[in-house]
């Protein structure tokens, strides 16, 4: 008897974020958090977690390492709202408040294999030199109400932003069923560089 066809495809995703790039800050911590379509279920690990507090190494690359673990599973039937990871670095103003120090998004790899991603991060900026002041004195920098709007394209053309730091990530990627459900993620790609696209199916 011949056995069923697949109804779902599975991602399973694990790896870490590695470290930080933040010349001009320390003692950083980093929220991380998935995002993904209305076709897609997590069925098993973490959809989001909070690292440690890291300080500058002492080396000459003055980087802040976290080697936080990821490891997370999804089901799909299609691969349009592939999965996107998010990050939100938090660290110590001058008044020792926590404040956001950089958001960050980037698609989990398509192709199966160990990647490499270096994310540029940004934060919100105030719109004025007032509001600047005022947000400086308080305490409370500009900062998004839900990280996830980060992965999101409505509505970001009127934020203004600055570049700050960089955050880098390894993935593990496996898939399963893929190929019987008719999509090609192509060879698989451990040099860090974008996979290739999917054949069928959109990405948001």
């Amino acid at each position: 008897m011949a056995a069923a066809s697949p109804s779902v495809f599975l991602l399973m995703v694990n790896g870490q974020v590695e470290s930080a790039q933040f010349p001009e800050y320390d003692d950083l911590y980093c929220k991380y958090c998935f995002v993904y379509g209305q076709d897609w279920a997590p069925t098993a690990g973490l959809e989001e977690g909070i690292s440690q507090i890291a300080s500058k190494s002492q080396d000459v690359r003055r980087a802040l390492v976290w080697n936080f673990p990821i490891d997370v599973t999804f089901k799909s039937t299609n691969p349009y709202g592939w999965p996107q990871i998010v990050l939100s670095v938090y660290g110590p103003d001058v008044f020792g408040n926590d404040v956001v120090r950089g958001y960050g998004a980037v698609h989990v790899p398509f192709s199966p294999g160990r990647h490499k991603r270096t994310i540029p991060m940004f934060v919100p900026e105030s719109t004025s030199t007032l509001q600047k002041f005022t947000s400086w004195f308080m305490g409370r920098r500009p900062e998004y109400t839900d990280p996830k709007v980060v992965a999101q394209g409505e509505g970001r053309e009127v934020t203004r932003v600055r570049s700050q730091g960089f955050v880098t990530l390894f993935f593990n990627v496996v898939t399963k069923d893929m190929r019987k459900l008719g999509y090609d993620t192509g060879p698989v790609d451990t040099q860090g560089g974008l996979g290739p696209s999917l054949h069928q199916g959109n990405l948001q």
